[in-house]
């Protein structure tokens, strides 16, 4: 016998039950893997939106640095960009996906405006200002989609690993045992029968 299982009906009920299990878990891990892939490709998409609106807004506001820079001098500039604000702290909660703990940056989002005087600032440093300022949340959503898809696809990997072993191994494995104790024991009934028959039919020549 190949798997090596005694063929008794314990253990036939035993790896049927055992298929069962199997299949169901099976069952759970493609489902995970499916919901798990469209939450990474959602993911993905925003990224590629963030990406590019990140980009233009920091294209624009290189273009405001510079054109303060020419008007204010680059020292000016220098001392203006050191006397802004520190961004306040920020909280990293999560949310779950099919178990799978995903981050989410919770902060406290303050407008800002053009506070400095006119003539230590100007309008291209103020706007420089206002849209560094306004590409924080883009980040910060950025970041959080490159973490979340870095851990989905190690957590889909993993899940199609697990549910792999279970498809080509396990459950044909269970369906191998169940089919072997099947064969043996239907065998064992068929030898059980030819031999009480066999026992009849020589207490009923006695008997003649």
């Amino acid at each position: 016998m190949a798997t090596k299982v005694t063929p008794t009906k314990a253990n036939l009920i035993a790896a049927k039950n055992a298929l069962e299990l199997a299949e169901k878990g099976y069952d759970l891990l493609d489902k995970k893997r499916t919901v798990l892939i469209k939450e990474m490709m959602d993911l993905n998409k925003n990224a590629g939106k963030l990406q590019k609106e990140i980009e233009e807004r920091f294209s624009e506001s290189y273009g405001e640095l510079v054109d303060a820079t020419i008007s204010m001098g680059s020292m000016s500039l220098k001392e203006m960009g050191e006397s802004v604000e520190l961004e306040e702290d920020y909280d990293i909660i999560s949310r779950s996906v099919m178990g799978l703990e995903l981050p989410k940056i919770k902060y406290k989002k303050k407008k800002v405006e053009a506070d400095y005087s006119l003539h230590k600032s100007n309008a291209a440093f103020d706007r420089a200002k206002i849209n560094i300022a306004e590409i924080l949340p883009y980040i910060y959503e950025l970041a959080e989609i490159e973490t979340s898809v870095f851990r989905l696809a190690k957590e889909i990997k993993k899940t199609a690993k697990r549910a792999n072993a279970l498809d080509k191994i396990q459950i044909p494995r269970q369906k191998t045992i169940i089919r072997e104790i099947d064969d043996i024991l239907a065998e064992k009934e068929r030898e059980d029968f030819f031999r009480l028959k066999k026992v009849k039919n020589k207490k009923n020549r006695s008997r003649d």
